[in-house]
């Protein structure tokens, strides 16, 4: 019996702009979406940011017609973890993705639930959204340190400003970023923040916060750690209003209140699209 063919692996000089040789990768590994689900079930990250999203955006009232709609973004949407239940809340979701198989996951997952009509799918890379129209989504979701798998500030502000244009007035922006300070509580902490440092002095490519690590079988996996500064800076630089900035726990079980010595795991920022 013949098998069928294996998906041919895209070369690496085919990445769109933003995207790391790591990610590339992992884009292109549809084991990755097969297991995902199972690999993040007991991340107390994923169970928080669907905490923060649900707070945001809670259950809707509204009627089933369209004029009624009230549509988010979910950028790098994934198998859907965060997008299935806001549609189950009521929502118009439209999941973005550069992994082809994470969507496929995702609506075979909204068809199992029945929400097929309210989970759309849209393949493309977070920092080239010139395919949606000016003003035409209500809110929008960059969860588990999306923005910081973009490589290059210049992109992720690219993708910032894509948003600010997409929104409707009024419309939100919840992301999720991790902070460049807690590194300094993982093993070889301090050399290596040190090490991000100097190579951001000396290599042009490289960005103060850049790191490079194992995930999953690869071993070049990118994200880009932000201070709260440099967060905050880019979201105002790219036309955002900052409604508030939360600190999450190193060990992502829930929200920072008050002082506290330890620098946060990372920080959701709430804002709205400026005037």
């Amino acid at each position: 019996m013949n098998q069928p063919p294996k998906p041919t692996r895209l070369p690496l000089w085919r990445r769109p702009l933003g995207v790391s040789p790591g990610t590339w990768d992992y884009v292109n590994e549809r084991t990755i979406a097969d297991h995902y689900d199972a690999f993040v079930a007991d991340t107390p990250l994923c169970r928080l940011d669907q905490q923060i999203v649900a707070g945001e955006f809670p259950l809707l009232n509204l009627d089933n017609s369209l004029a009624n709609s009230v549509s988010i973004l979910d950028l790098g949407c994934g198998s859907g973890r965060v997008a299935l239940p806001l549609a189950s809340r009521g929502y118009e979701v439209i999941g973005v993705d550069l992994s082809n198989r994470m969507l496929e996951v995702m609506l075979e997952k909204s068809r199992t639930a029945e929400l097929r009509g309210s989970v759309h799918a849209v393949r493309a890379n977070l920092v080239e959204l010139d395919g949606f129209a000016d003003h035409s989504i209500d809110h929008a979701i960059c969860m588990f340190s999306t923005l910081g798998m973009i490589k290059g500030r210049q992109y992720r502000q690219q993708l910032l400003r894509h948003v600010a244009r997409i929104l409707r007035p009024a419309g939100k922006l919840v992301v999720h970023v991790h902070n460049r300070w807690a590194v300094l509580r993982e093993p070889k902490g301090p050399q290596r923040v040190i090490g991000s440092y100097l190579r951001s002095r000396f290599h042009s490519e490289h960005e103060f916060g850049d790191y490079i690590y194992s995930y999953r079988g690869l071993s070049k996996m990118f994200m880009h750690r932000f201070s709260r500064r440099e967060l905050a800076a880019d979201l105002v630089h790219c036309g955002w209003k900052i409604d508030r900035i939360e600190r999450v726990t190193a060990d992502g079980q829930s929200l920072l209140h008050g002082y506290h010595f330890f620098p946060p795991g990372g920080f959701v920022a709430i804002g709205t699209k400026g005037d």
